[in-house]
């Protein structure tokens, strides 16, 4: 129990923050739009990315750092690419969540008559969402090597300590993801979403350059 709990806090301590992944993750739930497959995704490349940590492959990444380079970059593009997207929403507009608070006809319950203005197709969310999380270069410092490493430590019990981690995951998405839905009565006017945008663009285009900084430098 004690290698379980100590993977939950590790694993929530490392996913906890503010990412690209996170950001994302976030966005789509305010929408409403494709939830569940993004959160499953996210969940379960965590569970592969912990498993193969703790299986070893960290020592693949110590012996082969340009695989971490790579990444970084292609992992900045991606985010100073998504960030401009997010950047000409917020200037140019037009994307408006209208929440329906009030109780539907025949006694349902009330609770979320959701319609936006444009809605994105299911495949490019996937593939977004798995650009977001593959192409981190601190996916692979942070959770396989780091994550592994410590791992290591708890010897025959390594594998509990990596269901802590799992779980932990599973946790922090399902709760961002489904969570984000009631910040949804915020974001009713067309304002709001060009500030949230505008936000997005700045997290992203800063993750970019924080990114390529330490290969710059």
């Amino acid at each position: 129990m004690l290698s379980v709990l100590s993977g939950l806090g590790l694993g929530l301590s490392l996913i906890v923050a503010i990412g690209a992944q996170n950001v994302f993750v976030l966005r789509q739930g305010i929408r409403r739009e494709h939830v569940l497959p993004v959160v499953v995704i996210c969940a379960l490349s965590d569970a592969l990315l912990i498993l193969a940590g703790v299986a070893g492959l960290g020592f693949v990444i110590s012996a082969a750092p340009w695989l971490v380079v790579v990444a970084r970059w292609a992992g900045a593009l991606f985010l100073l690419g998504y960030g401009i997207l997010a950047a000409r929403r917020s200037w140019r507009g037009g994307e408006r969540l209208q929440v329906d608070d009030a109780p539907a006809r025949g006694g349902a319950p009330a609770g979320g008559t959701t319609s936006t203005a444009t809605r994105t197709a299911l495949a490019p969310v996937l593939l977004t969402v798995l650009a977001l999380t593959w192409l981190n270069p601190h996916v692979y410092l942070d959770t396989v090597l780091m994550l592994g490493s410590i791992a290591a430590t708890h010897g025959a019990e390594r594998w509990l300590f990596a269901a802590g981690a799992i779980v932990a995951s599973i946790l922090w998405f399902t709760a961002l993801g489904f969570g984000a839905r009631y910040l949804g009565r915020w974001l009713r006017t067309e304002r709001s979403w060009r500030i949230l945008d505008g936000i997005i663009a700045v997290v992203m285009i800063a993750l970019a350059i924080t990114l390529v900084l330490p290969v710059v430098a």
